[in-house]
């Protein structure tokens, strides 16, 4: 197999590091997505990640709490998945770093770009946590402003879906799939593909976006040597 692009950004939620657990991490699960990451590495891919912490702590819904408190505790919570997701790939043999917006230097460098890039560029995994930084700004913007920055060729978004449908195939038998998107489509039509901070950012930069289903986590591999899986919004 022969990849198509040379640098991704995989996003990865929280939820499917619980796997079949619904909270927490189930390592067999991390395994098995970061074997698949290994196998884009050994390709020669350049992989950066940006992971949610829906899995440990989601500040929407955290009642009467304040928002911004809130949206700290998920940062954290993006950390300890970003450290999880490093163990994993530092026991099968592939070089990582940790980078969070939070400062924290006793467990993970704090976020620079230009160190991204070059720990990239000798084949190293980066993975960022902490999302963006900011509260109210969800890792959906983070993974589009950190593909930005690093200079990816497209975003990978892996969800619980096989792709993006013009509504909730969970409940509607009926929902048509699309195979292809503009971004001005997600947006004009309000489909639930990133948050519309992260769909903008991603069309101001010409940013493809890639959605599929880690329920088999080989759809990395399919996805990064050309495929066609999911849903592609370009």
């Amino acid at each position: 197999m022969k990849p198509v692009y040379k640098r991704v950004l995989l996003k990865l939620s929280g939820e499917v590091l619980a796997g079949g657990k619904g909270s927490g991490i189930d390592f067999d699960k991390v395994e098995e997505v970061c074997k698949t990451i290994k196998e884009c590495v050994d390709l020669g891919v350049e992989v950066a990640i940006v992971v949610g912490g829906g899995n440990f702590w989601r500040g929407r819904s955290s009642g009467k709490m304040d928002r911004t408190r809130a949206d700290h505790m998920g940062m954290l919570a993006t950390t300890i998945n970003s450290l999880a997701l490093c163990d994993t790939l530092e026991q099968l043999g592939v070089t990582t770093r940790v980078q969070t917006a939070i400062e924290m230097r006793q467990i993970a460098e704090p976020y620079i770009r230009n160190k991204a890039v070059s720990h990239l560029s000798k084949g190293r995994v980066v993975i960022f946590g902490c999302g963006t930084g900011n509260p109210f700004f969800s890792t959906d913007t983070a993974a589009a402003l950190r593909g930005v920055e690093i200079g990816a060729d497209v975003i990978f978004k892996a969800t619980n879906v096989d792709g993006v449908y013009d509504s909730d195939p969970k409940t509607n038998p009926n929902a048509k799939k699309y195979d292809t998107l503009t971004h001005h489509d997600v947006l004009a039509q309000e489909l639930h593909v990133m948050d519309s901070a992260a769909a903008s950012l991603c069309m101001e930069n010409n940013i493809d976006i890639l959605v599929f289903n880690l329920n088999n986590p080989h759809n990395i591999v399919d996805a990064v040597c050309g495929k066609t899986i999911g849903t592609l919004v370009k």
